[in-house]
């Protein structure tokens, strides 16, 4: 275990940066800041630092390996295994705050930023508004809210007549009560995907899975070397290159599940991760496909009673549903007003760039890359630390 870092001298910088929220991407902005010399305070709505980790269902583990999980400063225990589960991960980002002594403040949630009234065209600053009435100064502002941070339940007609049991994925723990139901899981993403599996290797009765546009699958690992190696070497060359690389390995590694009603997709691999489309990572889908332990059906159109209409026109009659159907960044309340964010919400900056107008302003996270998402918020977050610590701030 190194050495517990040294805390820099911090007593001269009485404006912070703050950091908004203590998931992995804050955590590491504000370790590589200390780490330069700057006193970065990290925001937290929730009582503890990992609060989504802590609330993702039980059978959860890394699709990324160990070794290129880590955040700056400090590796991932060997015990933890290859593929890291879900309360390793909320045990190391615990230790990761504890071990580079970051100034956290838990139970607040920052609802707008805005630009300071004393603001300067070469010295810009921040204010923060918070629960409480507090309101806070900063000289730069880093936005790590999370990619995952509102559930988002499509508005399909008849929604509210459906009599039964009715979640969306980011409430779903593990398959103890839906022993013995028929459960419809809509979504085909790596969410939805082990969910499916978890429930039929838990005890539920059927399972069926809505598809509305077929994954690519990827091995998660084939012959020792992991997917996100591949999603490294590749995420740099041409995108039609890699589409032909991806057809190619899918077709060699991945049967066609064409005949269990999960064809073959029709876009390129990384075409659709271009679009937001992370591929999915087998974790026992194939298998509880190929055995008739999860059905692929078409995707939900509507819901009339007890009855969900498919986009086939087939009914189904599930005791369940479970809504595997994503997540909103929710930003609009935050940043809504600054210009800074695209017609899908996200925002148009990432890492150590920053809005042209909005200097001072930094957001990681809100990317779902081929490479890893934790990895690219350790790198993000060595960038960024680096852009403030050369920036002079009041």
């Amino acid at each position: 275990m190194p050495a517990v870092p040294a805390a820099p001298d911090l007593s001269t910088e009485p404006r912070p940066v703050y950091v908004i929220g203590a998931g992995p991407g804050g955590l590491a902005v504000a370790a590589a800041l200390r780490a330069r010399g700057v006193r970065a305070v990290v925001v937290e709505k929730s009582e503890a630092v990992g609060a989504s980790w802590r609330r993702h269902y039980d059978r959860l583990h890394l699709h990324t390996t160990r070794r290129l999980s880590a955040l700056p400063g400090l590796a991932m225990p060997r015990r933890f295994g290859r593929w890291v589960a879900r309360e390793n991960v909320v045990r190391y980002l615990e230790k990761y705050a504890e071990f580079h002594e970051l100034e956290i403040a838990t139970g607040i949630e920052v609802t707008r930023v805005e630009p300071s009234a004393d603001s300067l065209p070469d010295a810009p600053g921040w204010t923060l508004h918070a629960t409480g009435g507090r309101v806070m100064a900063a000289r730069a502002v880093v936005v790590a809210t999370g990619f995952n941070h509102t559930p988002l339940l499509p508005d399909w007609p008849g929604l509210d007549t459906y009599p039964n049991p009715l979640a969306h994925a980011a409430e779903y723990r593990n398959p103890a009560p839906y022993a013995g139901q028929d459960v419809l899981v809509v979504g085909v993403g790596n969410t939805g995907a082990e969910i499916a599996v978890d429930l039929a290797e838990g005890g539920a009765a059927r399972v069926r899975l809505a598809v509305r546009t077929a994954p690519h699958i990827l091995r998660r690992s084939t012959a020792g070397w992991p997917a996100q190696r591949t999603g490294i070497l590749v995420r740099r060359l041409p995108v039609r290159l890699v589409d032909r690389l991806g057809a190619i390995v899918g077709k060699a590694s991945v049967p066609d599940l064409s005949a269990y009603g999960l064809p073959r997709p029709t876009t390129g691999l990384y075409s659709r991760v271009k679009q937001g489309a992370i591929p999915l990572q087998d974790v026992g889908l194939i298998d509880a496909v190929r055995t008739g332990r999860v059905k692929p059906v078409a995707a939900v159109a509507s819901f009339d009673g007890a009855e969900v209409v498919l986009a086939d026109g087939s009914r189904i009659t599930p005791d369940a549903v479970i809504a595997a159907t994503g997540y909103r960044r929710a930003l609009e309340g935050l940043v809504g007003d600054l210009d800074v964010l695209d017609d899908r919400g996200r925002p148009r900056t990432h890492g150590a760039h920053t809005p042209p107008h909005a200097p001072g302003l930094y957001f990681t996270g809100f990317t779902n890359p081929i490479s890893g998402n934790i990895r690219e918020l350790a790198l993000d977050a060595e960038k960024i630390a680096k852009s403030i610590a050369r920036t002079a701030g009041p």
